[in-house]
């Protein structure tokens, strides 16, 4: 299915950091229809360099969404019985007010005068988005790793506003691991020289700084496992190393450099800042005396799904979720899928993932229409 990103513009969002932006655009995309009851409305999270294009054929670029095989007729998030929407956060840099947006005030880009945003910022303005739509309750949000914390910031935010949540590969709030690979790209990001503290629109970017803070957090998606069959020590098109430092000796280092490469064409070095230290501030047990404490406030069923091999957001962070809500009395199904895909295995092994998400959602929506 051939889809086109929208795009909304409201007069203002205000900042957890005090400060009030004005205006604000917002672009999404929506996949199949609203019932006339409204209540089939599902809302997708995107990771951390995600976009709006979710699923089916963009018709600008060509190109499928990033969770396409999970979206669409017949699929785990079913377009046939269910009106999907996806947005790009805010601090984006596909179509939302992030800091390569111009600032009306000087109208010149924010860069890093851009204020600091958070991931309840982010949901802020999509609860913004779906009251635009006409919906007064979600049927359900769902999202993998950074997508999962903005599903529990919508539970705890929102609670009578989304019957039901499916954060995916995700947890409550970074561990000091986490942190630390978020700092080491910031760092190369803005150790390169045409960074330019952030003054560098219309000028060379600074794609070589990007390109490594990418290649470090592709390495953290992955798991030792999938590295090895995919790559092994395999030499890239030569029968022994080049005793060089120009040239990829090996296939991982070939591939390490196209993604790299390919990341600096589609995104924005600042909001790569932006959003990486959003996830960080994220603790969904901020201003609550536990994580407990703040799931109470949560009204909704969830479904919480961890990967075996994910080394990242490992399977730890997502108990902690689930035994909070349990102590809590709520409504909770947990599953550890097994996986040798590491972090990405929630975009790229959706089989048992999309037969899990169907169930859940059919009683979800027998719930919510009897």
């Amino acid at each position: 299915m051939l889809v086109e990103t929208q795009s909304v513009q409201f007069d203002s969002l205000t900042l957890d950091c005090g400060v009030t932006l004005s205006p604000v655009d917002c672009a999404y995309e929506t996949y199949g229809e609203l019932n006339s009851a409204r209540s089939n409305a599902i809302l997708i999270e995107h990771a951390f360099s995600g976009d709006a294009h979710a699923a089916g054929i963009s018709r600008d670029g060509g190109k499928p969404g990033w969770w396409d095989n999970m979206i669409g007729p017949g699929k785990g998030f079913d377009t046939n019985k269910y009106f999907v929407i996806c947005s790009n956060v805010i601090g984006g840099c596909r179509g939302t007010t992030g800091p390569g947006s111009i600032n009306p005030a000087t109208g010149k880009r924010w860069g890093v005068s851009f204020p600091g945003i958070t991931v309840s910022d982010m949901v802020r303005l999509q609860k913004k988005l779906i009251d635009h739509l006409g919906i007064k309750r979600l049927l359900s949000a769902s999202g993998g790793s950074m997508g999962g914390m903005q599903v529990l910031e919508w539970a705890v935010a929102y609670p009578d506003s989304i019957a039901s949540a499916i954060p995916i590969a995700s947890t409550a709030r970074h561990s000091a691991m986490q942190i630390a690979f978020n700092e080491v790209g910031r760092q190369a990001v803005m150790f390169d020289p045409n960074w330019n503290g952030g003054d560098y629109y219309d000028q060379q970017l600074p794609g070589r700084g990007l390109s490594v803070a990418r290649m470090v957090g592709h390495i953290t998606y992955m798991s030792d496992e999938s590295m090895r069959e995919k790559f092994g020590r395999r030499l890239r098109e030569r029968e022994k190393p080049g005793f060089d430092f120009a040239s990829a000796d090996y296939e991982v280092e070939s591939y390490l450099r196209y993604r790299g490469s390919q990341f600096v064409d589609r995104f924005d070095a600042n909001s790569y800042l932006y959003i990486t230290k959003a996830m960080d501030y994220f603790d969904l047990s901020l201003g609550y005396p536990s994580l407990g404490a703040s799931l109470e406030r949560a009204t909704a069923r969830f479904l919480v799904v961890s990967f075996t091999s994910d080394w990242l957001y490992p399977t730890y962070q997502s108990l902690e979720i689930v035994n909070a809500l349990r102590g809590r009395n709520r409504d909770v199904a947990f599953c550890e899928l097994p996986s040798n895909y590491g972090h990405d295995a929630f975009l790229v092994e959706v089989g048992e993932q999309s037969e899990m998400v169907r169930g859940f959602l059919a009683q979800t929506l027998k719930q919510v229409s009897a």
